[in-house]
């Protein structure tokens, strides 16, 4: 049985305590706070009764390490790389839920998130954490950026295409829908029930953080630059990403090459789903789970390629994934813990 920690106590870090007491070979024993150090986690999530009874405790790095064999990180953007550093150094596993270490260049970071990073030269020991593409890095690796929630739904379902020559690197058009757990825990006026309830509007038009790190991971796949558009929507729903992508054939490409190629990648992964011709994901159907649905269109006429994906932002978008993740730093069966999460009667 493996002890694992988690800094932070918004949503990511309910849904891990949610996803590990289902998980015979993980065992959170501790959680720290800033706001709720003293409080016991299931009075400020109820529907973690019975399924934890930890209590809040502040960030102490020599206790984590005396305590853990692996911590998550489900912090802010800038606050990770300190802890990380110590933690890795004294050999933990880390999972940073957060931002810090999923862009490769330093500058781009800084320009994104508008802070300095504190130690760039760690980011090249990060394996980016989409275990479908980067699996056996992510075995090797101490440290794991966990990537976002839009970036997961738009490279699962390019980065293959791209990466087999199918589809043209410029022109890509990324439209992506969020529910608002998204936002997180934080009080923000724009996530507010009067702001967002019967509404529906677009948002980091041109400037959200994960537009560079969904080009970075297409770029690595297409061996060349991506000429990419990126853009979210808030939804008024609790959870869930859904994200059509546009494309175009390469001259010379049959349509039909499209399927080939996704069912060839996906064929033997457990938590991607390529859905038959015709049949196009809802957010309903992988509420709660660790899956990715995707759907296929690919004209015959135009040669254009159409790509629907849907995730449950706070699983697969973030904590089912971190979990997958961990699991193979581990050397633990990869879908432990995750396998019927969010799996309905």
């Amino acid at each position: 049985m493996y002890s694992v920690g988690i800094i932070g106590d918004g949503y990511t870090a309910a849904e891990l305590l949610r996803l590990i007491a289902g998980h015979d070979e993980m065992q959170a024993v501790a959680v720290t706070s800033t706001e709720n150090i003293g409080r016991r986690v299931d009075l400020i999530y109820p529907h973690l009764r019975s399924f934890t009874d930890l209590t809040c405790t502040p960030t102490d790095l020599k206790v984590l390490q005396q305590q853990c064999d692996a911590v998550f990180l489900a912090l802010p953007h800038g606050l990770s790389v300190p802890m990380v550093k110590e933690l890795a150094g004294a050999g933990l596993k880390c999972v940073d839920l957060g931002a810090d270490f999923r862009l490769k260049d330093v500058a781009v970071y800084e320009k994104y998130y508008e802070t300095v990073h504190a130690a760039p030269e760690m980011l090249p020991d990060a394996a980016y954490g989409i275990p479908e593409l980067y699996r056996e890095q992510i075995k090797k690796s101490a440290i794991i950026a966990n990537p976002g929630c839009f970036p997961t739904s738009a490279i699962l379902p390019l980065a293959p295409l791209l990466q087999a020559g199918v589809i043209e690197s410029r022109g890509i058009v990324v439209d992506s829908k969020s529910g608002v757990s998204g936002a997180g825990k934080g009080l923000q006026a724009t996530s507010h029930f009067c702001e967002v309830n019967e509404g529906f509007k677009a948002y980091g038009v041109g400037t959200h953080r994960h537009g560079p790190e969904i080009a970075q991971e297409l770029s690595f796949a297409a061996g060349v630059p991506v000429a990419m558009i990126f853009t979210p929507h808030l939804v008024p729903m609790n959870r869930g990403i859904l994200s059509t992508c546009y494309a175009q054939l390469k001259k010379g490409v049959a349509p039909g090459r499209v399927r080939e190629v996704l069912e060839d990648q996906y064929r033997d992964e457990f938590f991607v789903d390529i859905l038959p011709p015709g049949v196009f994901p809802s957010t309903k159907w992988v509420y709660g789970s660790n899956m990715v649905q995707i759907g296929v269109y690919a004209d015959d006429d135009s040669g254009q390629v159409m790509l629907v994906s849907a995730l449950d932002n706070l699983c697969k978008g973030a904590s089912g994934q971190a979990i997958q993740n961990l699991n193979l730093m581990l050397g633990i069966e990869e879908t432990k813990g995750l396998r019927l999460a969010g799996v309905h009667p």
